[in-house]
């Protein structure tokens, strides 16, 4: 005879689990919703959001190696060098080789590219912020918290060390 829990959905016989995939559809679906929010801006500069990344994080951060590029938003060595490139044809950044490591090469913004991230940039930050507007200052510091604790559990259960960012 068998019993009623051997029916029960996976969800019901482990609520972390179901908790968890839960968690990923609904990071997914929201990272998605805020894309549409801010895509059509980007477009009408002629950017990807990729691209878009790429010259935000060099107009913060100022000149990065490639590699700090590429691990900061999140791209493959393949996907950034073709993302630079795109780029460098543009006029927006170009790369410099390091005077004391000839290996290493940075990426930095031209003027060109400074001028288009400053004139897109606050644009950007305002719809992020419209989209966000249904949290409240609390409920976004609660969010950053809980999402650089997953972050930094991930990267640990992956064998990645932490970074200063964690």
């Amino acid at each position: 005879m068998t019993s009623r829990a051997d029916h029960q959905p996976a969800s019901a016989a482990d609520p972390d689990r179901a908790a968890t995939l839960q968690l990923i559809i609904a990071l997914g679906r929201a990272l998605q919703a805020l894309e549409q929010v801010v895509g059509p801006h980007l477009v009408q500069h002629g950017l990807s959001l990729t691209e878009f990344a790429v010259l935000e994080v060099l107009h913060h951060k100022g000149p990065l190696r490639l590699g700090e590029i590429r691990d900061r938003i999140l791209l493959t060595g393949a996907s950034t060098t073709y993302v630079v490139k795109k780029l460098e044809e543009r006029g927006l950044m170009r790369r410099r080789a390091c005077g004391e490591d000839s290996r290493v090469v940075f990426g930095e913004l031209t003027a060109k590219g400074r001028a288009l991230i400053e004139e897109v940039f606050p644009a950007h930050a305002d719809l992020l912020q419209q989209a966000m507007g249904g949290l409240s200052v609390s409920q976004k510091r609660d969010v950053i918290r809980l999402l650089r604790t997953l972050r930094a559990h991930a990267r640990r259960a992956s064998g990645e060390r932490s970074t200063e960012e964690d």
